[in-house]
């Protein structure tokens, strides 16, 4: 018999990782509560570990464990996290490997007493910085980027926490939704290019800020208003203060927040709920990729937003032809070595009554090896559907994600590799189609051009140098538009 881990049931899904989630409070006494809660409400941005660290002005408690928000805090840790103010992540590996030690938030003491840190995004010179740190003497705990920020912040010749905070991020580059706890306040600030969402919201007097605004529904907070890209807020006791010391930069916002990784019930970049958004994206889908079908059924849960637009757009019924289980664990044991492709199966399962004899449209919102929608198709053909016609929400992914995505290399990327054709082929549909970057950009709220697609395009809000690209593992010139 074999044990299957987690790991291997999240990548027989075949997406893209979420990146991860921060939360944040300032000036309520249960701030170690509402940081759990936040971190429930924001579970889906990261499943691998979690961490809440909170402080009474003096000292900081902490609690971090791996796994999903649930089974890691209790009654009993919760009531250890004590303090008026306190942060917390979930995490998935965007950088570094799946472990215990980096498990954020990090934290340390020095100069300026205690700090600890939430980071959600990517750094893309985190490697060459950290070779330059190490160089002065800097040792590192952990394998994520984010420490890199910690080492620049202690190493700054800053005569404020604050100014050593600016100095590291104006040498950082990449995409950043940061938490700052120290002794006497919390920091709260976003990349220039706001390419990962960060919101600022009130609760019964006290301040909290979260990846997405859903964390502030489940406990009945007020939205404020977004941070700003290139923003940082300082919390104290005195209030919240506002201060903008980065140079301005063109917006990329990540368009893939809208297609698949944030919640459907979340507002993100100061748009209506990214559920409707969804619709319209099935909508557009529809106009640019009709068939002749019975039924349009979702592959769930991601694809059911854009299955209603496309429904709704082709006038034809929808249907969930396919059931998810929603208590797949976090190890599964396989009953014989002989059964195979049991890894979709696992988390879907097609209905036959309403699929058998028809002709079928599935939508989904994204293919990136290909592996499951191939999966998927054969599934639905078993149950008796006489067509399967794939239809996806967004354009071929066809290129990696720098930023704070965990997404594969681009020659495990079957739209970098093969034709709309050979994809059809290989996934065995009688028709793909596939939304359109411009249909796409159209309906995301707003300009076009405040949107990172980089992974529909292979070109990148920001450039690379060459020893970015070495440590990256771009051999070759980064197609990408000058900072």
């Amino acid at each position: 018999m074999s044990l299957i881990s987690q790991e291997s049931i999240r990548a027989s899904s075949d997406k893209f990782r979420e990146e991860c989630a921060v939360f944040g409070v300032y000036g309520h006494q249960e701030a170690a509560n509402l940081t759990y809660l936040g971190l429930y409400a924001l579970q889906h941005r990261g499943q691998e570990g979690s961490g809440i660290v909170s402080g009474d002005g003096e000292r900081f408690f902490q609690r971090k464990g791996m796994g999903l928000v649930a089974d890691i805090y209790s009654k009993k840790t919760l009531k250890g996290l004590l303090g008026n103010r306190a942060i917390g992540h979930n995490r998935y590996s965007t950088a570094g490997d799946s472990d215990l030690k980096n498990v954020q938030p990090l934290t340390v003491n020095f100069a300026f007493g205690n700090l600890a840190l939430a980071h959600n995004g990517n750094l893309i010179n985190a490697s060459v910085l950290r070779g330059e740190l190490e160089a002065y003497g800097a040792i590192f705990q952990s394998e994520s980027d984010s420490e890199v920020i910690v080492h620049l912040i202690a190493h700054s010749q800053g005569d404020t926490l604050l100014d050593r905070v600016i100095d590291a991020l104006s040498l950082v580059r990449g995409a950043y939704s940061l938490l700052l706890l120290a002794d006497d306040y919390l920091i709260a600030t976003r990349d220039p290019y706001g390419f990962r969402p960060l919101c600022l919201g009130r609760y019964k007097g006290s301040w909290v800020v979260a990846s997405e605004t859903c964390a502030f529904d489940l406990m009945g907070a007020e939205f404020i208003r977004e941070i700003e890209p290139g923003e940082l807020v300082v919390i104290n006791k005195s209030g919240m203060t506002s201060y903008h010391p980065f140079a301005e930069k063109p917006p990329a916002q990540c368009v893939f927040e809208y297609v698949y990784f944030a919640r459907p019930d979340s507002k993100i970049f100061g748009s209506n709920a990214v559920y409707s958004i969804r619709k319209a994206l099935g909508r557009q889908l529809a106009k640019e990729c009709p068939v002749d079908a019975d039924v349009v059924i979702p592959v769930p849960d991601s694809g059911v937003p854009a299955a209603l637009g496309y429904s709704e757009g082709a006038v034809i019924p929808f249907e969930l032809g396919l059931t998810r289980n929603h208590y797949v664990g976090r190890t599964f044991i396989e009953p014989e070595q002989s059964i195979r492709h049991f890894g979709v199966k696992l988390k879907l399962n097609a209905v036959p009554d309403i699929l058998k004899g028809k002709r079928v449209i599935v939508v989904d919102d994204s293919i990136v090896r290909g592996t499951t929608s191939r999966k998927i198709v054969k599934m639905i053909r078993q149950a008796g559907a006489s067509e399967v016609h794939m239809r996806i929400s967004s354009p071929p992914v066809v290129a990696p994600c720098f930023y704070g995505i965990d997404t594969p290399t681009q020659k495990e990327l079957i739209g970098a590799r093969q034709s709309l054709e050979n994809i059809r082929k290989y996934i065995t549909a009688d028709s793909l189609g596939y939304l359109s970057l411009e249909g796409m950009l159209n309906v995301a709220p707003g300009q076009a051009s405040h949107y990172c697609s980089a992974c529909f395009t292979d070109q990148y809000p920001i450039s690379f140098t060459r020893a970015e690209q070495l440590q990256l593992g771009l051999f070759e010139p980064v197609p990408s538009s000058s900072q």
